[in-house]
This record gives C-alpha cells, structure tokens and sequence, in this order.
C-alpha cells in the first residue's frame, strides 16, 4: 500500500500562482504512476495531469501551459505547479497514486483550490 497527504491550497487572485504538495509513504518503490485529479463543485472529477515513473507527463487541455507536474523521489512528493489561474480552476485537488501489480487507486483527502478575487 502507499499513503498520499495533499497540502499547500488556498485562495489565490486570478492570474496568480499556486503551488500544491502530495507527500507519499508506505511501497514508494512500487508507484508507477502519480497524478494530480480535480473536482469542482457538481461536477466529474477530472484527470488534471500526470507523471509516469521514467518521467513521462500527460496534461488536461485545460491546463496545458499553464501547469506543471513534478516528482521529487528524495523527498517522496509529487507537486503541482499552477500559474496563470482562473476561476475555472477552482476545485478540490486530489493526488493519486497506482502501483506497480496492484489494481487500486491510491487518494489523499484532497486539498481545496479556490481561484477567486
């Protein structure tokens, strides 16, 4: 099993930035890949980006540009850099984590992302 603990939302401007953390313990070695998801009130939650364990990223439409994924291995924490910030935005971030031969999905408690002035 992995254990994954958002941290680091807020309320921010419009335009502003935000930079979000995913600290993960427990089969480290085993992840495969993490992401970031996003829901916002009344709607799907929502793949936002992702990290493959040899580096690999994959972007949602919405973000591409504007956010950034990255893996810190050291420091066992996934990040997500967010600029140029829209209202759109606004939603409760939620880190993921799959493994290498295990079918679950790993969630953290999610962090919320208000995008607002």
């Amino acid at each position: 099993q992995v254990q994954v603990v958002e941290s680091g939302g807020g309320l921010v401007q419009p335009g502003g930035s935000l930079r979000i953390s995913c600290a993960a313990s427990g089969r480290i070695a085993s992840i495969r890949i993490m992401g970031w998801y996003r829901q916002a009130l009344g709607k799907q939650r929502e793949l936002v980006a992702l990290i493959r364990s040899g580096g690999a990223t994959n972007y949602a439409d919405s973000v591409k540009g504007r956010f950034t994924i990255s893996r810190d291995k050291a420091k066992n924490t996934l990040y997500l850099q967010m600029n140029s910030l829209k209202s759109e935005d606004t939603a409760v971030y939620y880190c993921n984590a799959m493994l290498v031969g295990d079918t679950r999905d790993y969630w953290g408690q999610g962090t919320q992302v208000t995008v607002s002035s």
